[in-house]
């Protein structure tokens, strides 16, 4: 029987713009050190913490909630200049968040 792995939750927004301008500038380091260094890399991680910012707003503390609705928002995001995909960049924002938290990528444990 497999295991379910229990939701994280984020604790309740602080203050939403420091977390969206430390999400901007992280991913855009992650996105510029993943592969190489492109002018769309700046775009894509305003858009992705734009993005990530408004649902803390409406109360989203559910980090697989926070990942569907990037990838959903992010469909409509250009990506044609760029290495990356909508699934790349909520994985990234996924794994950023969670490494912030102290948190084991690989088994959801910390």
């Amino acid at each position: 029987m497999a295991e379910t792995i229990p939701p994280i939750t984020l604790p309740p927004v602080q203050d939403a713009d420091q977390e969206r301008q430390w999400l901007k500038t992280t991913l855009h380091h992650w996105l510029n050190t993943e592969f190489l260094p492109e002018l769309v890399n700046e775009k894509i991680a305003d858009r992705a913490a734009q993005i990530y910012e408004r649902q803390r707003l409406e109360g989203e503390n559910d980090l697989g909630a926070l990942v569907i609705a990037l990838v959903t928002e992010l469909q409509a995001f250009d990506f044609s200049q760029s290495f990356y995909s909508e699934f790349a960049i909520a994985n990234a924002v996924s794994d950023l968040i969670l490494n912030s938290l102290g948190i084991d990528r690989c088994c959801g444990a910390g």
